[in-house]
């Protein structure tokens, strides 16, 4: 959650419950996915403001990645996950964008306007930062036998 320097680009910092939950999820099925976003969405939704709400962008991401590990569209490599990670990012901005938009605090044309600036550097600062975290998680849940 620290800012350190080098590790934001144009502000935006990488979407670390989101990585979490997509390397989560790529070897599970839909129901530990579900409850692990909800719990992620409910944690994020404590450390910030609660509108808009977290957990419904979670809940959608960890449905879409369990679905597509489960359809065998991708193998199990670190740039797939990226790719994922990537693909993902993006739509839990889109429904965040959404959200702000039903609630309509700012103009529409200012939140979609900012909303191609967010989605596209979460997804690329996120996806960028994957690999930091997928690899020691990975390795920590298949010593213990969580997977």
């Amino acid at each position: 959650m620290m800012r350190i320097p080098g590790m934001e680009l144009l502000g935006i910092t990488p979407n670390w419950f989101l990585i979490w939950l997509i390397t989560w999820s790529v070897k599970r099925n839909l129901w530990p996915s579900v409850t692990a976003a909800i719990v992620l969405g409910l944690l994020q939704d404590s450390l910030t403001e609660i509108y808009p709400s977290h957990i419904l962008s979670l809940v959608v991401v960890a449905i879409l990645t369990a679905k597509t590990y489960k359809q065998k569209y991708v193998k199990e490599h670190i740039i797939s996950v990226m790719l994922i990670v990537f693909g993902m990012a993006i739509i839990s901005e889109t429904i965040t964008a959404l959200q702000y938009s039903i609630k309509a605090y700012q103009p529409l044309l200012d939140i979609w306007i900012n909303y191609q600036k967010i989605s596209l550097c979460s997804a690329i600062i996120s996806s960028l930062w994957t690999p930091f975290i997928y690899y020691p998680l990975n390795y920590w849940w298949n010593k213990i036998g969580v997977i």
